[in-house]
């Protein structure tokens, strides 16, 4: 996907629990959620956009495609 929508921390974290990621812990500004064997680290920022650099990363970590990714995105709303 070449246009990737520019995603806050909230619906990045709303769309990873969707996923069925539970929290773990908060350590600073970062966010930890786990599946499985699975973990995801979200930076926690009250303004702004997630980069996409590392939007990809947390993409990546969670082992969902980008598509799935944001058809979920496209639940919640």
């Amino acid at each position: 996907m070449s246009n990737l929508p520019s995603l806050k921390t909230r619906e990045v974290v709303d769309i990873l629990f969707a996923a069925g990621f539970a929290k773990v812990r908060t350590k600073g500004s970062h966010i930890r959620l786990v599946k499985g064997a699975r973990y995801v680290t979200v930076p926690f920022k009250s303004k702004g956009t997630i980069p996409t650099g590392t939007f990809m990363n947390i993409v990546r970590q969670s082992g969902i495609s980008q598509e799935k990714f944001l058809s979920l995105r496209r639940k919640q709303n």
